[in-house]
């Protein structure tokens, strides 16, 4: 399964990216805005840390100024992916971005029929958001094992289910488990996937233990 981050803060970006872990970035108007900088030189920044796909999502609402829109963020750099909403609009705009050879990631999905529909409008990624599923008392990843199940059933479906909305490092062992292609997760979250108590302390026993024998391996 690859790991994106889903931020705005580029050295938060930067960090993990030099630890090897990530696979792509996603952005939306709510993290642009808490990054407090303009979208263009935010999104030029990430896409020189990352080779993968970067999500930058279009404001618009209509398909004409979508395009306009995709077209602006997609100059930024090869690996741009441009994010549109799951609307009628917004599967028009996928359609168009796609057979111009783009990147789309296709957001706000709820349901596995929206997610067959952005299938069949070529994104290249549609994004379950499985916290927010939740919020109101459903399973998230029914949602991903639906949606699985779906695309699996035809082949010719290339699209990729990208997990996003996840809060906790459950939520990625279980998208994982789901079979979801990508999961986005924010920086803490990511992180918090390495923490253990047994392994800490396991880390404090070898330590105590080395120290002992006096040696150095220097």
């Amino acid at each position: 399964m690859k790991f994106f981050v889903d931020t705005a803060d580029v050295a938060e970006i930067g960090e993990l990216a030099a630890a090897g872990l990530l696979d792509g970035v996603t952005t939306n108007p709510s993290l642009i805005m808490k990054s407090g900088r303009g979208i263009l030189e935010v999104i030029a920044e990430i896409c020189e840390i990352i080779d993968g796909p970067v999500s930058a999502e279009v404001a618009a609402t209509d398909y004409d100024t979508m395009l306009k829109e995709g077209h602006k963020l997609a100059e930024i750099a090869e690996n741009v992916a441009i994010k549109v909403p799951l609307t009628w609009d917004g599967l028009k705009a996928c359609r168009t971005f796609a057979d111009e050879g783009r990147m789309v990631n296709v957001t706000l999905c709820f349901t596995a029929n929206q997610a067959l529909l952005a299938a069949k409008a070529g994104a290249t990624f549609i994004s379950p958001f499985i916290g927010r599923l939740d919020d109101i008392g459903l399973n998230g990843m029914d949602l991903i094992e639906e949606i699985r199940q779906i695309y699996d059933n035809y082949p010719m479906l290339e699209t990729e289910i990208l997990a996003a909305s996840i809060r906790t490092p459950n939520h990625v062992k279980e998208a994982a488990l789901a079979g979801a292609d990508v999961v986005t997760v924010p920086p803490s979250v990511l992180k918090g996937i390495i923490d253990h108590p047994l392994t800490d302390k396991g880390l404090s026993a070898f330590l105590a233990d080395w120290k002992k024998t006096g040696q150095s391996i220097l």
